[in-house]
């Protein structure tokens, strides 16, 4: 099993390097998300202080969901196309099919989380994290970011057809909109300001932005681990039974 991952995860990696415009939503579209916030709407967004280091955080987030509608269609191709019955005659197992899509989709997340962060420190972001909080930090990231790859998969497996896939995707990259990736909860409106303060990503956003500020906020800390370990645990149970009924 562990030679066919590999392969699996040789053959989505050349995917996405010949997918431009894969590699422009996971990796180029957040930095330039992030240049537009900082720069056009930073001075209209009242913070309590820097900008920069207030959205930092969450222009991470932003950084993971972006690539996630490339897993989504990348998984429904395969077993739209035909492809997975070929790998049922090479005998390749559903679990290296499965995590090789999981393993790419971290590697590609991983490279744009390092160009965000690049970007941000180029522009006078300043971390106060020590070494640890960063390491803290980096692994809240890590499960994060293994949640949402396995999200996506499931997804990618659940929808009939390339459109619904490609749609499907679409609540994962707007939910960091309506989370404090940007401003404040307190500073959104009723039902909103409710609907942000208790959704996952905020638990994740603040959880990073107290780590990175060297101040950690463990109760955010922990409801973020919480949402994480659902998520993947929900995800990969999904994934498992469509898998069983489409292959």
């Amino acid at each position: 099993m562990k030679n066919n991952s590999v392969v699996m995860l040789r053959r989505n990696l050349r995917h996405t390097t010949r997918n431009p415009v894969a590699v422009f939503n996971a990796i180029l579209f957040p930095v330039i998300l992030m240049l537009m916030f900082v720069y056009v709407f930073g001075d209209a967004f009242d913070v309590g202080g820097d900008y920069l280091d207030y959205a930092t955080p969450g222009m991470l987030l932003l950084a993971v969901v972006y690539g996630l509608s490339a897993t989504i269609m990348a998984v429904n191709s395969d077993m739209t196309t035909g492809i997975i019955n070929r790998f049922k005659v090479m005998d390749v197992s559903r679990g290296a099919v499965l995590n090789g899509h999981v393993v790419a989709t971290i590697l590609r997340t991983s490279l744009a989380i390092l160009a965000v962060l690049s970007v941000a420190l180029l522009l006078g972001y300043r971390p106060q994290a020590s070494a640890l909080q960063g390491l803290s930090a980096a692994g809240v990231l890590l499960l994060v970011v293994t949640a949402v790859s396995w999200l996506s998969v499931a997804l990618g497996l659940a929808a009939k057809t390339a459109e619904t896939a490609a749609f499907s995707g679409v609540p994962l990259v707007m939910l960091p909109f309506f989370s404090s990736a940007i401003v404040p909860a307190d500073a959104m409106g009723t039902g909103v300001r409710q609907f942000a303060e208790y959704q996952p990503f905020t638990s994740i956003i603040e959880s990073l932005r107290g780590f990175l500020a060297g101040s950690p906020d463990l109760t955010q800390t922990w409801v973020a681990i919480a949402w994480s370990a659902g998520i993947i645990l929900l995800s990969l149970v999904w994934s498992g039974r469509k898998f069983s009924q489409r292959a």
